[in-house]
């Protein structure tokens, strides 16, 4: 059984930090791509940030310059690093990985259950 724990949500003011965490674990024999996607109210989930497994990163153009996406493999945890946030970057944001859980098993997607991030004053 593989489970993604997210943890680090909740609020903050207009250009403030918050530091996103999710932690992998369980039957796995090796993670791909990480990523962070969000989801706000009456919108559809869209990708914020990803990163491979070699460390290589694409964010969307709305959060360039601002976020920073990393990961430890040792831990199987991403990160996602968000500075000067902006109330459009309220959304409940769900943690992705791809995941192997044998040498021979197809690569499948794991969703943690999303955190809340509200930007408000």
């Amino acid at each position: 059984q593989v489970q993604l724990v997210e943890s680090g949500g909740g609020l903050v003011q207009p250009g403030g930090s918050l530091r996103l965490s999710c932690a992998a674990s369980g039957s796995i024999f090796s993670i791909n791509d990480m990523g962070w996607y969000r989801q706000a109210p009456g919108k559809q989930r869209e990708l914020v940030a990803a990163i491979t497994s070699g460390g290589s990163t694409n964010y969307a153009d709305s959060v360039k310059g601002r976020f920073t996406i990393s990961r430890d493999n040792a831990k199987r945890t991403v990160y996602l690093q968000m500075n000067s946030l902006k109330p459009e970057d309220t959304a409940v944001y769900f943690c992705n990985a791809r995941i192997r859980i044998f040498s021979i098993a197809p690569l499948r997607d794991y969703w943690a259950q999303g955190t809340q991030v509200t930007v408000s004053s």
